[in-house]
């Protein structure tokens, strides 16, 4: 895998391999992920307790929301990278208040907090990659090969043929000085046949 090539991508970075962890966690050892997030893991579940199937379904969003940014540190999609900045502070805010109305246990504000400080941290390496010069039309290239193949004949070189336009005057000017004189002939027919014979 590439490393990333921006401030911004490697914030990017960071949060998708966390993502890409906390899922896995949530996978393989459930109990441990309702620890870590200040829940309660009773030793037995009634009827109709769903909780086990609500963490799996929310740790298989989280590896593959890991696996998406990663993708897009790879590709260096800059327009995915402000699309995070946005949502990240309304996740924050969402599940801030859910720690505020009582919905969710305190520790579950360290959720918030990491998603809030993301966003932050993403928003200012953005800024920075801004003031290096650091080139954002590598996204367009990477999800749009149409418009980057539309772009190509702007940078493409010129085409040779003016270069060689000169070529066919040098040759019928000495061949007219060698021509003889009352051949009738007009000198660009003169010209024309050595010419031809050359090639």
């Amino acid at each position: 895998m590439k490393l990333p090539r921006s401030v911004a991508g490697w914030t990017i970075a960071v949060f998708g391999v966390l993502a890409l962890v906390m899922g896995a966690v949530g996978l393989l050892w459930p109990e441990a992920q309702l620890r870590l997030l200040g829940f309660e893991v009773p030793a037995t579940r009634g009827a109709g307790d769903y909780t086990g199937t609500f963490l799996l379904a929310s740790s298989m969003a989280s590896f593959n929301m890991g696996v998406y940014y990663l993708l897009a540190t790879v590709t260096e999609w800059r327009a995915f990278y402000r699309f995070t900045v946005v949502f990240r502070l309304v996740t924050f805010t969402v599940f801030s208040i859910a720690v505020l109305a009582d919905i969710a246990p305190d520790r579950f504000f360290g959720v918030a907090a990491w998603e809030g400080l993301g966003a932050v941290a993403t928003a200012i390496g953005l800024r920075m990659d801004a003031r290096r010069g650091t080139p954002a039309a590598v996204d367009t290239a990477a999800v749009s090969p149409a418009s980057a193949a539309s772009s190509a004949p702007a940078s493409a070189p010129p085409a040779p043929a003016p270069a060689s336009a000169p070529a066919a005057p040098a040759a019928s000017t000495s061949a007219d000085v060698d021509a003889p004189e009352g051949t009738g002939e007009a000198p660009g027919a003169a010209g024309a046949a050595p010419a031809d014979a050359a090639r």
